[in-house]
């Protein structure tokens, strides 16, 4: 695994930038004005790729430096990393645990310093191959969603970061009209509204956008009414984010390759269809699956990455409506960029292209939210999930 570098970034990068650190003398973390944060990488297993591997990234300069391996652990396809920056959590996405047929989620500590992580703990995610965490505001539980298994299950974390037994599980049943991909339920990601009372779940086999109400203090979850909003039949509805404001959700749709807008009630924990836009030009007649969706930090713009046309397009948001405009499609300059990953300054934007093996570094304008190829590229085999971790701001002076 070998990282090329090939991009000279303006000098002057955000020396104000928050929430970063660099190595100090005798490998003790020592925060500095420019800064730099940790980003890890999930893989799928092969030859290559054992875990969950680990670079520091400078922020001034745009540098990389590989720190290895940081983790050794099953299938870590999706990462989450806890509101504290202390522990990194990832699904392992297999099919049986513990001779029971179930994936697993594992818990790890992160050495600020080294990048390094620590094995803590690990529990069954309760269905067959989860595919996506997260966790609520306080960093007190961990959702997962099962993929294979059409379910979803909430874990409650310990003071140190330990995931202790499940405190809800739910199975979903049904199935939608495509052959082969929604014969059954498939729970693709689970996503918590920003007052953490709800808890909404893409059903991509079942067509549907379940909605769960969520008590934080017991970790339990249950159907809200109604339980679910339906989707336009064979979309596949597979992540979703909310806007800032928190009134205004984004569906990524895998089938049939489309961003979907929805208004979302906050006391009510309902959604209504408003907007949906194709992510693929008009003239594209290939096969394409959609994947990820993600809001810059400014919430003035939205991303969708496509795997067969292999690009990730670009979408303005009303300030006002919340509606969105196309800005720009780009090749991701791989293959499949199943996941991708906006750093926190906004600046950087990491495609992670699954079967070509590599991670190429766009460079983001605040401004107008399009990329521009940075010319650095981090070769990975399989790479599948990328996250950031600042370390804490450095402590003000009295």
């Amino acid at each position: 695994m070998t990282t090329s570098i090939a991009l000279k970034l303006p000098f002057a990068f955000l020396l104000s930038i928050l929430g970063c650190f660099v190595l100090g003398a005798g490998g003790v973390a020592a925060p500095a004005p420019s800064g730099s944060c940790l980003v890890y990488v999930g893989t799928y297993p092969g030859p290559n790729s054992k875990g969950i591997y680990a670079w520091r990234m400078d922020m001034a300069t745009g540098s990389l430096t590989s720190l290895g391996l940081a983790g050794e652990t099953a299938s870590p396809s999706f990462l989450e990393i806890a509101p504290n920056h202390r522990f990194l959590y990832a699904v392992n996405e297999v099919n049986s645990f513990e001779g029971q047929p179930a994936g697993s989620v594992s818990a790890f500590s992160i050495d600020a310093a080294t990048g390094k992580l620590t094995f803590l703990n690990e529990q069954s995610s309760g269905g067959r191959g989860p595919c996506h965490l997260t966790l609520d505001g306080q960093g007190k539980n961990v959702l997962v969603a099962n993929y294979t298994g059409g379910s979803i299950e909430s874990l409650p974390v310990q003071s140190d970061g330990r995931l202790g037994k499940a405190a809800s599980f739910i199975q979903h049943s049904g199935k939608s009209i495509v052959a082969g991909r929604q014969d059954g339920p498939h729970a693709h990601c689970l996503a918590l509204d920003p007052t953490g009372k709800f808890a909404f779940v893409c059903d991509l086999g079942l067509d549907k956008i379940m909605s769960y109400r969520f008590d934080a203090s017991q970790g339990t979850l249950t159907a809200n009414q109604p339980s679910f909003t339906a989707t336009k039949a064979g979309a596949g509805p597979r992540h979703l984010v909310f806007a800032p404001n928190g009134r205004q959700v984004y569906v990524i749709n895998e089938i049939n390759s489309t961003i979907a807008r929805y208004a979302c009630d906050p006391a009510a924990g309902t959604l209504t269809e408003l907007q949906t836009v194709p992510l693929l030009p008009a003239d594209f007649t290939g096969a394409n699956t959609a994947a990820e969706i993600a809001v810059h930090p400014s919430g003035k713009f939205l991303y969708g990455s496509n795997r067969g046309d292999d690009s990730i397009a670009v979408f303005g948001i009303d300030p006002a409506s919340g509606a969105l405009s196309f800005l720009q499609r780009v090749s991701t300059q791989g293959k499949a960029p199943r996941n991708f990953a906006i750093d926190p300054s906004g600046k950087y934007l990491f495609a992670a292209n699954q079967n070509s093996g590599n991670i190429v570094i766009f460079n983001l304008d605040p401004a107008t939210g399009k990329l521009t190829p940075s010319g650095k590229v981090i070769e990975i085999s399989s790479p599948v999930c990328v996250k950031f971790v600042p370390a804490p701001a450095p402590p003000i002076s009295p």
